[in-house]
């Protein structure tokens, strides 16, 4: 009975190294993706209203799930609907049993579930391909990490000279700036920007200590992912 079984299996497993034509197939199934999840993503209406870090980690974390949503339909592809179900089960489990800190950390966690799925299916070619795949998308997004920083108690009526300070230290820094919100009644200004990736967060808030004259010098408060 189990033999007659086994013949009904795909005829994929470590032999699959060579089969180049799926291995094809599948990678531009995977570029299409990230590709048409970044037109989405990086819409131009989206950029004029981003004012948070959470909104500026956004494109990043809809591409990646556009990157799991084709390696699902991989995995499907080879092994129908049955597997689907068994997907949609583990989602279900992630997103209410396991507490990830970030929607860009529950892109991360589907992932590896999906590779590890894709391993246990004896699809090792693939599981291969997805994770260099998603280890170059995350070594693209998360070389410039997206900062927020609030700068408060500002010497008062000096709200716009600090703005103008803080900024120019930011640009000196090759940082990019995303937004900037002057709060003129609390005397704080809030910062979205990209950072370089030479440039770490201690020399940035380095910089901004000493450049910054302590006329028009905040407090400083980071958020970073």
């Amino acid at each position: 009975m189990f033999g007659a079984e086994a013949t009904m299996l795909p005829s994929i497993g470590w032999a699959g190294f060579l089969d180049w034509q799926y291995l094809v197939q599948a990678f531009a199934a995977l570029v299409l993706a990230t590709f048409l999840g970044a037109v989405i993503a990086f819409h131009p209406t989206t950029a004029r209203t981003v004012d948070t870090r959470e909104e500026a980690e956004l494109p990043k974390v809809l591409i990646m799930y556009a990157l799991v949503g084709a390696v699902i339909g991989e995995i499907v592809l080879k092994y129908g609907m049955v597997v689907g179900f068994v997907i949609f089960g583990l989602g279900g489990l992630m997103r209410f049993r396991t507490d990830a800190a970030s929607t860009r950390d529950t892109s991360r966690l589907i992932m590896v579930t999906l590779i590890g799925l894709i391993a246990g299916l004896n699809l090792p070619h693939f599981a291969v391909m997805a994770t260099a795949f998603a280890w170059a998308l995350i070594y693209v997004f998360d070389g410039h990490p997206v900062c927020e920083l609030e700068v408060h108690e500002i010497p008062k009526g000096r709200v716009k000279d600090a703005s103008d300070a803080y900024r120019a230290v930011l640009g000196d820094m090759k940082c990019k700036l995303i937004s900037e919100n002057k709060q003129f009644s609390k005397q704080r200004i809030d910062y979205v920007f990209r950072m370089p990736r030479a440039v770490t967060q201690e020399q940035v808030h380095k910089a901004l200590c000493e450049r910054v004259s302590p006329e028009v010098r905040g407090e400083i408060d980071w958020e970073i992912e």
